[in-house]
């Protein structure tokens, strides 16, 4: 090849030319021995050689040629074969909330490309999965259902369609050799970052290839792409604001599976809410790994906002991003499009909590008071060991700086049991922490190691199966005495609550949630009387409940009237129309 041969020439014109002071070739030896006793002429001499030596032009020309080997054409598939022609695809989504937003984005996508929603498996030319990577229990869920879908599809193989099988977003990101070499159980695969590219995947399977891009992208946002919110159940919706994560945790995959932390537009987030707005929807959640690191710096004229400043105590291992419109902007401008739409967001970190953001939680009418403050460990030593940028009195700080701007905040958290050397020591201060906090809802998991993390590399995964498991039911435990406490004192007040629909436990209740995202149950009988008269009752609607009772999950009560969020806040006891039977008082019943 030319390159090589180039490469060849160009060492020739190096020993040749290049010679070192007081070297020369062979056949200067004899014209130079006497410059070789007088230093003074040396350099002299060199200088003479370098001069009159072949130039590296000369060495370029005799490079021989090759003949040039023309590459090969490479076939691009038509947009005509790109299109669904109608075939039905079925997605099941499994994980957390960006998932589900993952799922509505893919559906748009293909959607526009000729393709039917499925609404069962049985008529699917194609099945999606998406996917979660979080834990090992949850790929496991994922490598069963395979088997199940593999073995159907076994029995299509004459139809004019045979169904094809993709995974989807974090799993496909991790696993893609097991996937597709390995096991050989799916057709396609698509990282986070690649759903732009599903037509063209799920073509080239068609044609009997397995196909995939798992390429993770700093800039993809999806900011163009309008998603399709296939169910709004009981009139609520999530919305991405962000994608990725830069906090590199040490237990952590979610930075190796969906990249690097870039925020979308502002303007596109506007776009959907009122999308969202226009279709009924009354409460939007919006949804980031890290949502309230949020920073827009899509447009020049955003560049030259205040710098980050981080929650008072906190710290992190990578540079913060300066400049641009931040999460309270964002915030702001959200909760001013439809003053009866309730925003609430999630999953936040607590180093991001400036003072501007939780009193324009606590000024707003239509932004939940409520707060996902994930802690992790209630232990320092465990938290150094996890990244997480904080300490336990730091976090407790933040706590009471938050219960100081917003009073009847209600509060949430995550936990991992069982982390790289967490002792029983580290354990009781957890529980210690889950006491002394209280919160109203808790997510709480045994650790699970994985691989590429930091834990995976530096750490030893040192706590035994069955005390993770033992430590996570002790803290659940606590949790429940804790809210079953906070609930308690709720009874007696009248709250806010917007209905989701009929209850799961039974036809003749309905069920909704409160501004502090605590579930409560009332009765369809509630609805009946006078003050309900007017319009009919139904999910998507506000209505005034008085809580007659409480347990650690679900409040009771009774409907007093419909209202709006227009106005004050309803968490205090409200005069209500003493019309109303108050023989209901002494219902007890609970939907548990």
């Amino acid at each position: 090849m030319r390159t090589l041969a180039s490469f060849s020439f160009l060492k020739q014109w190096f020993h040749v030319r290049c010679v070192l002071p007081g070297q020369v070739p062979r056949h200067h030896v004899d014209a130079t021995t006497s410059s070789r006793q007088k230093g003074t002429h040396v350099s002299d001499s060199f200088k003479t050689q370098i001069m009159s030596g072949p130039s590296f032009q000369d060495f370029v020309k005799r490079v021989p040629v090759s003949p040039r080997e023309e590459p090969a054409e490479e076939h691009y598939l038509s947009e005509d074969l790109e299109m669904g022609n109608s075939r039905k695809v079925y997605f099941e989504t499994y994980g957390c909330q960006m998932n589900v937003n993952d799922t509505e984005i893919a559906w748009s996508i293909l959607q526009k490309k000729g393709y039917q929603r499925a609404t069962c498996l049985n008529e699917a030319d194609v099945v999606l999965l998406v996917t979660c990577s979080i834990r090992e229990k949850a790929e496991q869920t994922i490598w069963n259902r395979l088997q199940h879908l593999t073995a159907l599809k076994k029995k299509r193989l004459t139809t004019k369609w045979p169904m094809k099988i993709g995974i989807l977003g974090c799993m496909a990101e991790r696993l893609k050799t097991e996937l597709l070499e390995k096991e050989k159980l799916v057709d396609v695969l698509a990282g986070p970052d690649a759903y732009r590219d599903l037509p063209r995947l799920l073509a080239v399977s068609a044609g009997g290839q397995q196909a995939s891009n798992v390429l993770l992208s700093l800039e993809e946002t999806y900011a163009d792409v309008m998603p399709v919110h296939h169910a709004l159940k009981g009139h609520t919706a999530f919305v991405s604001i962000m994608r990725g994560c830069d906090n590199m945790c040490s237990y952590c995959i979610v930075p190796f599976t969906r990249g690097r932390e870039r925020s979308r537009p502002i303007s596109s987030i506007l776009e959907e809410i009122r999308m969202l707005s226009d279709q009924g929807v009354k409460e939007v959640t919006l949804l980031g790994q890290n949502v309230n690191s949020y920073r827009d710096t899509s447009e020049e004229q955003f560049c030259g906002s205040e710098q980050t400043k981080l929650s008072r105590g906190f710290n992190t291992i990578y540079r913060t991003k300066q400049g641009g419109l931040r999460f309270s902007d964002l915030l702001d401008r959200v909760s001013r499009v439809d003053l009866d739409m309730r925003i609430r967001f999630t999953s936040p970190h607590p180093k991001d909590f400036p003072d501007e953001v939780l009193h324009l939680i606590a000024e707003r009418r239509n932004i939940c008071q409520h707060i996902h403050l994930p802690a992790q460990s209630g232990s320092s030593k465990v938290l150094q060991a996890m990244r997480r940028g904080y300490t336990r009195e730091t976090y407790l700080d933040l706590v009471r700086n938050i219960r100081r701007i917003i009073p009847d905040v209600s509060l949430s958290s995550d936990f991992i049991s069982g982390f790289c050397g967490e002792t029983e020591d580290d354990h009781q201060q957890t529980l210690s922490l889950i006491r002394e906090v209280g919160y109203n809802v808790g997510f709480l998991f045994a650790y699970s190691m994985r691989k590429k993390t930091h834990a995976f590399h530096r750490l030893q995964d040192d706590v035994p199966p069955q005390v993770k498991q033992r430590r996570v039911e002790e803290c659940i435990n606590v949790f429940r005495e804790e809210a079953s406490r906070i609930n308690a004192a709720l009874i007696g007040s009248t709250q806010l609550v917007l209905i989701e629909g009929e209850s799961k436990r039974s036809a003749e209740d309905l069920c909704g949630r409160t501004d502090g995202n605590i579930k409560v149950i009332f009765s369809k009988e509630d609805v009946q009387h006078a003050a309900f008269s007017s319009a009919p009752i139904s999910a998507g609607q506000y209505v005034l409940v008085k809580i007659l009772s409480a347990n650690s999950q679900t409040l009771r009560g009774r409907a007093l009237s419909p209202n709006t969020l227009r106005g004050q806040r309803y968490t205090e006891t409200l005069h209500i129309d003493q019309q109303v039977d108050v023989a209901s008082e002494n219902t007890t019943r609970m939907d548990m």
